[in-house]
């Protein structure tokens, strides 16, 4: 079941609700990461390994979202753009292993090698957490601005500007 198989057909809100305050951890990880903000990332890591089933939820209707968007403006996103895209996105973001693992795990994820991918994060969702919040930035940067990017996951999620 993906996360978002109860969105109304048509309507690009995701319909599970989740605590504003998750919805901002997740975008802000996001935005981190298309900004390249270290320092923006470390301060939110705390507030997202206590909620990061919840902060997971988010990124992945995230990536849905901008999955579709990609589609929907044509342009070409590959399985091997995704892999370059997240390995330079998490570059110099994270400590040499943690990169390591975020990109090693995604390009397994990328091409649907879950048992890979679980067994390269160790079955840390941070790991996770981190391989989707890249995804999102890099994929999200494919089809918007930045300052674009930021509001509307925003908008998206439901959240006031």
């Amino acid at each position: 079941m993906s996360s978002d198989d109860n969105a109304p057909q048509g309507d690009s809100t995701p319909a599970h609700d989740l605590p504003d305050h998750v919805k901002e951890i997740a975008i802000s990880m996001v935005s981190a990461y298309a900004d390249h903000n270290r320092d923006e990332l470390d301060h939110l890591l705390p507030r997202a390994s206590d909620e990061v089933d919840d902060v997971l939820s988010e990124l992945r209707v995230i990536g849905a979202f901008l999955g579709r968007r990609v589609q929907e403006t044509g342009v070409v996103w590959k399985p091997a753009d995704s892999r370059e895209a997240v390995a330079r996105t998490v570059a110099e973001m994270l400590p040499p292993e943690l990169e390591f693992a975020v990109s090693t795990a995604w390009e397994a994820h990328s091409i649907g090698e879950e048992e890979a991918a679980e067994r390269i994060t160790q079955g840390d969702p941070m790991v996770y957490a981190h391989m989707l919040a890249a995804f999102c930035a890099a994929i999200g940067q494919a089809v918007y601005k930045r300052a674009e990017l930021v509001s509307t996951l925003r908008q998206v999620s439901g959240l006031s500007e």
